[in-house]
């Protein structure tokens, strides 16, 4: 029986250095291997760099990726989140078209119901910040997809290990 192939999110500590990023990113698609979300961004220590990837594969593929990832001379840790407790958080930044005061009004609602925050408004378009988990993003995005969406960027998935229980 074949494995379904599932998202998996790869926490990554690395050397900050230049190249480094394009050496990770190469791994991937030297291999075939695809990259759904990256995150990069200095630790605490100016030294280092974090990336979160999240990709997709079976449990052989993501073996291979954290075998080659090791291999990297520039990375500490390889780190693989899926399955274990940790907090994910994406942030998008959406610019809706409203084109009528209802529509406006509804819209509105549904961007309380989501916590995000209205950004920008003119005449015909309302710009939303919205942060949380992954899924609460795709939830909010199909929920205003009819009301049209002129304009959209997201981050990408930042991810951490929860914190330990005493």
């Amino acid at each position: 029986m074949m494995e379904t192939p599932e998202k998996h999110t790869i926490s990554v500590l690395v050397e900050n250095k230049f190249g480094v990023l394009a050496r990770v990113a190469g791994l991937f698609s030297g291999r075939g291997y695809n990259i759904s979300s990256l995150t990069v961004h200095e630790t605490e220590d100016p030294r280092f760099s974090k990336m979160t990837i999240v990709t997709t594969g079976d449990s052989a593929i993501l073996e291979q990726i954290d075998k080659q990832l090791r291999k990297l001379v520039d990375v500490i840790t390889v780190e693989n989140l899926t399955g274990s407790h940790f907090v994910e958080r994406e942030m998008a930044l959406i610019k809706l078209r409203t084109d009528s005061p209802e529509k406006q009004t509804q819209l509105i609602q549904l961007i309380e119901i989501f916590d995000g925050t209205i950004v920008s408004v003119s005449k015909g378009e309302i710009g939303v910040e919205i942060a949380g988990r992954s899924d609460r993003l795709d939830n909010f995005i199909e929920m205003v997809r009819d009301f049209g969406i002129v304009e959209m960027a997201r981050s990408g998935r930042v991810a951490i290990n929860r914190c330990r229980k005493i």
